[in-house]
């Protein structure tokens, strides 16, 4: 018998996970701009927390590579019968 600690093919699979829910503070001016920039790229303000967080983590090199997509917002795309 194996141990699954020590053996990788016995390891569980990763769990899908549900989002994480974080309070934020932000100097009312700079929510503004955020979120007038959010509506401009048809984003909520929370999706363009998201997004600019991802880049910044990107282009450090800090982003895992295991990162899934961001979700997608709004409506489903209309299907043709």
């Amino acid at each position: 018998m194996t141990d699954p600690v020590t053996d990788p093919s016995e390891t569980p699979k990763r769990r899908p996970q549900q989002r994480k829910q974080v309070l934020l503070r932000l100097d009312p001016l700079v929510y503004e701009a955020l979120a007038r920039w959010a509506g401009e790229e048809l984003r909520s303000a929370n999706a363009q927390i998201e997004f600019l967080l991802r880049r910044a983590l990107a282009e450090a090199g800090r982003l895992p590579k295991d990162t899934g997509p961001l979700p997608r917002r709004g409506r489903p795309p209309v299907s043709e019968p």
